[in-house]
């Protein structure tokens, strides 16, 4: 086990504390910690909507353990996360990216306001730092048209702000080697704004062939110079590397779930990629109520990926620019608000594959052979909005929203020649998505909504290409009609909080990825869909003494997302259920915390059975998830914090698919393998110190 990346910022963090001057003033005590209720559903805070949108607080996240981002998102009704592996979750927001083979391409994700989503629509989320995150705001559905209007939904990430000027670290260890490492740097005072992360994990894996390795940098830095202009830096480093053990079939998850595909351990496949954002914002206040914010930001992957089939390799360049302008005006004697913007991104991506000798090379895993192909991607995307805020009663308001897109790709094959040369160039019709939000506020403790919204997912350059590697012109975009309607409640001095909502979503000329080859997907408009759901949220925060507070907390979804026309060759599954999604989950739990700093926390996720093929001839078991996290907190001396705590995930050491293959082929004469296996239980503990510069 490598530990060099763990001690080196320990070291660094002493630094910091010995360096303090001896002749600064006397601290005062540490504040105890102020515990507020769980809130399922909030106001945005970096939306343009007006009607309430699912979040996860820093103080969600610190319920769960410290090494992935995606279990605190799965508490969230109506989202979805699916994990097979360290370095891969597939984000399905109510029915959306479902049949997304991997990854998840029907999201939009934002970090500090610039785009973490690449030019095919790519989205990966568990590659940041939870111990980092300051909110994570999930928007269901196509209602932010600020953000493009994608089908599923859009999530913005925010990095934990700095309230005062202090250096941390934590060290977290537990089950199947995992390790990790924390450290960071808060920097703040009346202009400036500084917090600098740094993150090291590594895990052995559960599985075979299942290692993983990430290291991680963050800087965000804010300096004001004066109440009208500000300049804000954001600039992340990520690298990994994960072995990949693949899916396995059913009689394989059966004897040992541990085991990874037999092809991809002889093969020893994994990914090295690394991963660059940088971008730089500046907000002006031209007046007391005119505002523009603009970013221009630059991303950078790569990727190195031997697997059975072949050797991907490639990497991508992209650039961008957002800019958004704000004005405050008067209407019927009440503030309203207009938005007007636009966000270009372009990017290259050059990639090829490589033939894979490792069934010459036996015990010595992948080697290179011949080049296969060689392929560069120009991906050019230009979205347009406006939004339109309205009061029109003292309780009533309204926002109208207009997104406009403009999408095109330049596929060039530098492989082939002559007659096999497959470049080729793809401009999408523009397309318009119109939004409409109605918030009515009753009164303080009752609010109703409703949305009607249009929304869009584009195909990747790849679901373009048919098995000739030709791009397809008869290939659109998949878009949808969304509908929703949902009521907030909140009760007893405002200690309960009741959220509900129904939604209907129809998606016609649904992308359809149909496997071709053991690494060749095609996409295809194959049909249309109707997404039909209802989600509940509710917290009650409970002082059960001067000294005790105990915030239970459930939420849950249930739908019925079915294919409304769906041919595929001589087979119609018209009337199915939708592949991919169960059809209810539920999460639920308690947080329990002591005013002396000792606290516990508790949370469950239950899901439905998951259908695996188009024809419903294959369903995952349903499965139910427990997980428990206490400690403490105290004041060592001065201004130096200590922390600790311990889990144990998976308590009833479950058999469960953590995420699925849909649709899975056997080749020759194997069995499908549709089950990525989840952990067993598994433990860890984790010590934090905190100093106060």
């Amino acid at each position: 086990m490598k530990t060099g990346h763990t001690f080196g910022p320990l070291l660094l963090f002493l630094f910091c504390i010995f360096q303090v001057k001896a002749q600064e003033k006397a601290p005062t005590q540490l504040p105890e910690v102020t515990v507020h209720g769980h809130t399922p559903v909030q106001a945005p805070a970096d939306s343009t909507a007006i009607t309430p949108v699912a979040a996860v607080s820093a103080r969600e996240l610190e319920e769960y353990a410290p090494a992935d981002i995606t279990p605190a998102m799965n508490r969230i009704p109506g989202v979805f996360i699916l994990s097979g592996g360290m370095n891969v979750s597939r984000i399905t927001i109510r029915g959306v990216g479902a049949r997304t083979p991997y990854g998840s391409n029907k999201v939009r994700a934002y970090l500090d306001g610039i785009p973490v989503t690449n030019g095919m629509g790519e989205t990966a989320l568990e590659v940041f730092d939870p111990e980092n995150m300051g909110n994570i705001e999930i928007i269901e559905g196509p209602k932010a048209t600020a953000y493009g209007a994608p089908l599923g939904g859009t999530i913005l990430l925010r990095s934990a702000t700095p309230g005062t000027s202090s250096v941390s670290t934590s060290l977290t260890a537990g089950s199947y080697q995992l390790l990790k490492n924390t450290t960071h740097l808060s920097v703040t005072d009346r202009k400036l704004s500084l917090g600098l992360n740094y993150e090291h994990l590594e895990t052995g894996g559960y599985r075979e062939n299942s290692a993983y390795n990430r290291n991680a940098v963050q800087l965000n830095a804010s300096y004001r110079f004066d109440e009208n202009n500000t300049l804000s830096l954001l600039f992340s480093q990520i690298g990994y590397n994960a072995q990949i053990p693949s899916s396995i079939s059913r009689q394989a998850m059966e004897e040992d779930p541990g085991q990874a595909a037999s092809n991809w351990l002889e093969a020893q496949g994994y990914k090295n990629s690394h991963a660059t954002l940088a971008g730089l914002s500046y907000t002006h206040r031209f007046t007391a109520s005119l505002q523009n914010t603009t970013s221009v930001f630059y991303t950078y992957l790569d990727h190195y990926e031997p697997r059975p089939f072949n050797i991907l390799t490639g990497f991508t360049n992209g650039y961008g620019i957002r800019s958004t302008f704000g004005k405050d005006f008067t209407f019927g004697g009440r503030k309203g608000q207009v938005q007007l913007g636009t966000e270009m991104y372009k990017d290259v991506y050059q990639w090829g594959t490589i033939e894979n000798l490792y069934q010459q090379h036996e015990g010595g895993g992948s080697a290179e052979g011949r080049q296969l192909s060689d392929n560069k991607e120009y991906r050019n995307q230009l979205n347009l909005f406006t939004t339109l805020t309205l009061p029109l009663a003292p309780r009533l308001k309204a926002r109208l929203g207009l997104n406009a897109n403009f999408t095109s790709y330049n596929f060039l094959d530098h492989y082939n020649e002559g007659a096999g040369n497959t470049s080729a160039s793809r401009r999408f019709d523009p397309i318009l998505a119109p939004s409409l939000d109605i918030d009515y506020r009753y009164s303080e403790h009752l609010r109703f909504y409703a949305n009607i919204s249009r929304g869009f997912s584009f195909p990747g350059t790849e679901e373009t290409l048919t098995p000739e590697g030709v791009i397809n012109p008869g290939l659109g975009p998949e878009k949808g009609m969304h509908y929703e309607t949902g009521i907030r409640l909140k009760l007893l001095e405002d200690r309960l909080s009741v959220t509900a909502a129904a939604y209907l979503m129809d998606i016609r000329d649904l992308l359809v990825a149909q496997r071709v080859g053991e690494d060749q997907y095609i996409g295809k408009n194959a049909g249309k869909t109707e997404h039909r759901g209802i989600e509940l949220s509710a917290a009650y925060h409970i002082p059960v003494s001067p000294a005790v507070t105990l915030i239970p907390f459930a939420t849950t979804s249930v739908n019925k997302h079915r294919f409304i026309r769906f041919r595929d060759g001589d087979n119609d599954y018209s009337g199915n259920p939708l592949t991919g999604v169960p059809a209810y989950k539920t999460s639920a739990g308690f947080r329990l915390t002591h005013r002396k700093g000792l606290f516990l926390y508790a949370n469950y996720l239950g899901t439905g059975k998951i259908p695996l093929t188009d024809g419903n001839t294959l369903h995952t078991d349903p499965y139910h998830i427990f997980n428990l996290k206490a400690g403490f907190r105290t004041s060592l001396y001065r201004r130096l914090s200590l922390q600790v705590s311990g889990g144990i995930n998976n308590a009833g050491n479950s058999t469960y698919a953590s995420s699925v293959l849909i649709n899975a082929t056997g080749f020759g004469n194997t069995e499908p393998r549709f089950y990525y296996p989840g952990l067993p239980r598994n433990y860890y503990a984790g010590v934090r110190l905190r100093y106060m510069l």
